[in-house]
């Protein structure tokens, strides 16, 4: 029998550990994408209700920065009372109460983690998580000999993702 080369028996030491090691976050990035999936729903998010005073006269672009709601759009206009989706503006007083819907705590902060882009210390796990999953889809084929049927099986299935993958994002 043929001794295993020295670079498959470190693929898979390596593969095996940094599964060990990964699989917390693994699973929060799964949840994370399936949650994500729904960003543009309601689907588990609870309305929270915000009262706030800001300065007064504030045009809508103005009042969109001091809300922190990128997506303000005035829907009408009544006296000093300006109406956006969700909530109101009186602007002689400042006075300014809407709803948000958020995702519970753990949630929100497991779809962050998702979403960190360079603006968030975050992102290097980010990098360090996608290096790793590449390094799994690399280090795969060194889990069999080339020579077993098992490898030959696993190039077919390897094949069909990359079929799939290329008509999901094409067609």
């Amino acid at each position: 029998m043929a001794k295993p080369s020295p670079t498959g028996t470190y693929m898979r030491v390596i593969h095996r550990y940094l599964g060990f090691f990964l699989a917390g976050i693994m699973a929060v990035y799964a949840l994370s994408g399936i949650v994500l999936v729904f960003r543009n729903t309601d689907f588990l998010k609870k309305e929270q209700k915000h009262e706030l005073v800001v300065a007064t006269n504030l045009a809508a672009n103005q009042l969109s920065q001091a809300l922190d709601m990128r997506k303000l759009k005035v829907t009408k206009t009544e006296g000093d009372i300006i109406y956006f989706e969700n909530g109101s503006y009186q602007s002689s007083t400042g006075k300014a109460e809407y709803t948000t819907k958020r995702l519970p705590y753990v949630l929100d902060k497991m779809t962050k983690l998702h979403k960190a882009n360079t603006n968030s210390p975050l992102y290097w796990l980010n990098i360090f998580f996608g290096v790793s999953l590449l390094f799994f889809v690399i280090s795969a084929f060194w889990m069999f000999r080339p020579t077993t049927s098992v490898f030959r099986k696993g190039l077919y299935f390897t094949l069909g993702g990359i079929v799939l993958t290329l008509l999901l994002l094409f067609v």
